[in-house]
């Protein structure tokens, strides 16, 4: 019996310790594998390790450096990398197994082209270095790094955001390129979606001015921008928009225009306040002369503020009744205060047509009676042409002095040669037109004629001794005794008609006296024509009606009017 029990505890003992084997067999079969993700438990945290379960035979360690510092709690579960076994038991890297797991979501992203979550860490050549989570950095090109401009590269370090994975290999090498601009815009459209969506025209809304331009300020609208255009800043006038707003002011504006099919939002802090156009008839009325201040200068007139949020026009053509002005500045300057007439206006379109001149008296209704033709004038040239010269009235108003009109009988060909700029003289009013804003003087006329005098002394078919001027191509000048200057036409130099010019002018000289015959005296014209052949054909005539004279009272009729002609041909 004894035997019996000791053979049956022996066997129960055998089959006891056969299934601790068969267990512990199972248990190393079932244990996890070097290269493998596992997950275990926390069992105990120290300053250097995190002790985790994983069910192999004893607790693999992770160093809390792994975990950035938000290390997990007893109990917690805990993914890992089984890199091996050493003699401490089972070697975790959590670094190792993140990195697998974020190169999966990674792969994930690049193909479904959805966004990851990373870091930019550092700035590189043409761009930036983004941590991913992975063993291997990305890269992030500088002009997609955001939606605007960056003007300093470093602002971004230590950024986290979100970013498209635009290329995961190259030369099948892990060499990521990611994309921030294009989350960041898609971003931004759903914002201003939203806006549009949500906002109407007339609502009012608030923003951060961002940046300036010569013509408003751009407005953040929460990602998105709005136009604050110069015009809708005031009613008034608007030189500079940074007199109205400050970079990183936030203001309240009203939406006065949504178009978003273009995308464009346009703000006005202007339509806070009541338009003034509103109450503009009440006030302002056409040929009212008004007071203002010069806000602007144009090449083509001068923008006058009449109040805040009027603004009228003087275009160049209204500055002066009488002067030519070539540039608005020369007449007024900015800020200057200033009279002028209303000549009309548009309410609709916001516009009021200004002039100078018509807040003061034209001066040329009056010019008929005070430059009547015939008067005396002085007056200072103030300027020179090839035909004559401007001579000042009086401020604004000159008078034109022809180079005809200098001397009676000098032949002026260029004013500059009688006169000159300042010079002051004395003329008399020979026309005056008010129309055409224009009065003509004449020096010589302040003396006689002495055409008229030449025309009764000297009558066609009358001789006289003059004086050689000038020789020209087409005859002789000659003076005559009273000043008087006539021409002996080339055809009219010669009575022998086979002498050429060319040859008979050749006997003459400048200042030599020469008797001429006077053919033709035009007075209105002041021209006289000269000749030495008729003046020689009127000799041979007196000769011959002498010696007829003479034959008739002389009984010997021996020498005849052929012997005469005869003697004088032999001469």
């Amino acid at each position: 019996m004894e035997e019996m029990e000791v053979e049956k505890e022996v066997s129960q003992n055998s089959k006891g310790d056969f299934q601790t084997q068969l267990e512990e067999s199972l248990k190393e079969f079932n244990a996890p594998q070097a290269g493998q993700m596992v997950e275990g438990i926390v069992v105990q945290i120290t300053n250097d390790y995190v002790y985790v379960d994983i069910g192999d035979k004893s607790e693999g360690l992770i160093p809390t450096e792994e975990f950035a510092g938000d290390l997990p709690k007893e109990g917690d579960k805990v993914q890992a990398f089984l890199s091996g076994h050493n003699a401490n038991g089972p070697v975790l890297s959590k670094k190792k197994a993140d990195s697998k797991r974020y190169m999966k979501e990674i792969q994930a992203a690049w193909k479904d082209k959805t966004p990851v979550d990373g870091v930019i860490v550092k700035v590189v050549k043409s761009g930036y270095e983004v941590d991913l989570g992975i063993d291997r950095a990305a890269f992030l090109p500088i002009s997609q790094a955001d939606a605007e401009k960056i003007e300093k590269p470093e602002s971004l370090i230590g950024l986290r955001s979100k970013f498209y994975v635009e290329r995961l290999y190259s030369d099948n090498k892990l060499n990521p390129v990611v994309n921030r601009r294009k989350y960041l815009e898609e971003e931004i459209d759903e914002k201003r979606d939203a806006f549009f969506n949500s906002v109407q025209i007339g609502d009012s809304v608030k923003g951060t001015v961002k940046s300036f331009t010569s013509f408003g300020a751009f407005i953040d609208l929460g990602g998105f921008d709005g136009l604050l255009h110069i015009n809708d800043m005031s009613w008034g006038h608007v030189a500079r928009p940074k007199d109205f707003v400050k970079k990183g002011q936030e203001i309240e504006l009203k939406v006065i225009r949504l178009d978003p099919a273009e995308k464009r939002i346009n703000l006005s802090l202007k339509h806070f306040a009541e338009d003034p156009w509103i109450h503009f008839e009440e006030k302002y009325h056409v040929n009212d002369i008004v007071k203002g201040k010069v806000t602007k200068l144009t090449e083509f007139g001068a923008f006058v503020e009449l109040e805040e949020g009027i603004e009228g026009l003087v275009h160049i053509s209204e500055f002066s009744w009488t002067k030519k002005v070539n540039k608005p500045g020369d007449m007024v300057s900015v800020g200057q205060e200033v009279e002028a007439m209303i000549l009309g206006y548009d309410i609709q379109a916001g516009r009021v047509s200004l002039g100078f001149k018509q807040a003061t008296e034209n001066p040329w209704d009056s010019i008929a009676e005070k430059y009547a033709v015939g008067t005396k004038i002085k007056g200072k040239v103030v300027k020179i042409t090839n035909i004559g010269a401007f001579v000042a009235l009086e401020d604004g108003i000159d008078a034109f002095l022809h180079a005809d009109d200098i001397s009676w009988t000098k032949k002026v060909r260029h004013p500059g040669s009688e006169l000159t700029v300042d010079q002051e003289i004395e003329a008399v009013v020979i026309e005056c037109d008010p129309e055409a804003h224009r009065v003509k003087i004449g020096v010589k006329q302040l003396t006689d004629n002495p055409w008229k005098e030449f025309a009764e002394e000297y009558k066609p078919g009358s001789t006289l001794e003059g004086e050689i001027t000038s020789i020209t191509d087409f005859g002789l000048f000659v003076k005559a005794p009273n000043g008087i200057e006539g021409l002996v036409n080339k055809a009219n130099l010669s009575d022998d008609k086979d002498v050429p010019f060319e040859e008979a002018v050749t006997k003459y000289k400048v200042g030599d006296k020469i008797n001429v015959f006077v053919v033709d005296v035009k007075v209105d014209k002041e021209q006289v024509a000269f000749s030495v052949r008729e003046f020689k054909r009127k000799q041979q005539r007196d000769e011959i009606s002498q010696y007829m004279s003479t034959s008739n009272d002389d009984d010997d009729g021996a020498y005849t009017l052929g012997d005469m002609l005869k003697s004088q041909k032999n001469d």
